[in-house]
């Protein structure tokens, strides 16, 4: 081997997940603020707190909850989407370790579209905006494949 041929040699860079991952983390930072926040602000509130605040603001929005179970079905509603929080960030925490862990498999996608439809399920189809992210991160692992050259 020859000096020439030595010093152009290729570093490639190694393959990574950068714009999935992005993009599941803006969807888990949605998910957190909205899902989380809904079921943090309902748990803690107490039924003064209800009947001045949120029910307001669920009747500003078009919904007219009326009825004596009325605090059961948001304590309810409230603990389904804590839940379906859970099960989101599980799936997103998984499929961020494989995708760092071995970030050629595309199998890895499914991590994420667990998530989007826990979001979506778990919501009953109200932050279906937050599950396209999890989708397009799923779609993005089944779409995009590593360079041949790349390391990784």
């Amino acid at each position: 081997m020859t000096a020439s041929t030595m010093t152009q040699t290729h570093v490639t860079a190694p393959f990574r997940r950068r714009a999935e991952l992005i993009i599941a983390g803006i969807g888990l930072a949605a998910s957190a603020t909205l899902q989380g926040g809904f079921a943090l602000v309902v748990a803690r509130s107490d039924d003064d707190a209800l009947e001045s605040t949120i029910l307001p603001a669920l009747r500003s929005a078009g919904l007219d909850p009326t009825g004596a179970d009325l605090h059961i079905a948001l304590n309810t509603l409230a603990a389904w989407f804590g839940f379906s929080f859970i099960m989101v960030a599980l799936c997103t925490a998984i499929g961020v370790f494989f995708a760092r862990l071995r970030p050629r498999r595309r199998a890895t996608g499914w991590w994420f579209l667990a998530a989007g439809l826990a979001c979506l399920l778990g919501t009953q189809f109200v932050l279906y905006p937050v599950a396209f992210f999890f989708f397009l991160a799923a779609a993005l692992f089944a779409v995009r494949t590593p360079t041949p050259r790349s390391s990784s």
